[in-house]
């Protein structure tokens, strides 16, 4: 629980970190119903995925790799807005395959072959967090 509230925290500080540093002169962009779209639908692909990773993860290739083709194209529409640096720095920390969101979910299972459902039901809330965070900041930009 304690490695929970940690991740959460860091999560959070993190977001706010990015909010400070880009709020000094650098302006956000407007909503974009399409990229509020995809961040939700990916948000459920996603959880839906993780909950497969108890299986071997030589059976789920196909399903990864058609996550993670859709993930970078949400991710490559995201840095091609303008203006858009606070929600691209959302979704480098979300994939990075090193870190501990879904890209590092993703390596582990890769490398592991099978995850433990304790781990999995933590990391989803995890992922389901930073999801949250980046359709919410999305949904509270300024609709034009």
């Amino acid at each position: 629980m304690k490695k929970k509230t940690l991740l959460r925290t860091n999560i959070l500080v993190s977001l706010l970190m990015v909010l400070m540093l880009t709020a000094c002169g650098t302006t956000i962009s407007s909503y974009d119903q399409q990229a509020y779209t995809q961040t939700t639908s990916l948000k459920v692909d996603a959880l839906n995925l993780m909950d497969s990773a108890g299986d071997n993860y030589e059976r789920q290739v196909a399903a990864v790799q058609n996550l993670q083709i859709n993930l970078q194209k949400a991710y490559e529409y995201e840095k091609n807005r303008p203006k858009n640096d606070v929600t691209v720095r959302l979704w480098d920390k979300l994939l990075d395959k090193n870190g501990h969101l879904l890209g590092g979910f993703i390596e582990r299972w890769k490398a592991e072959k099978r995850l433990g459902s304790t781990f999995i039901s933590n990391c989803k809330d995890q992922v389901g967090e930073a999801f949250n965070m980046i359709s919410g900041l999305e949904s509270k930009k300024i609709k034009r």
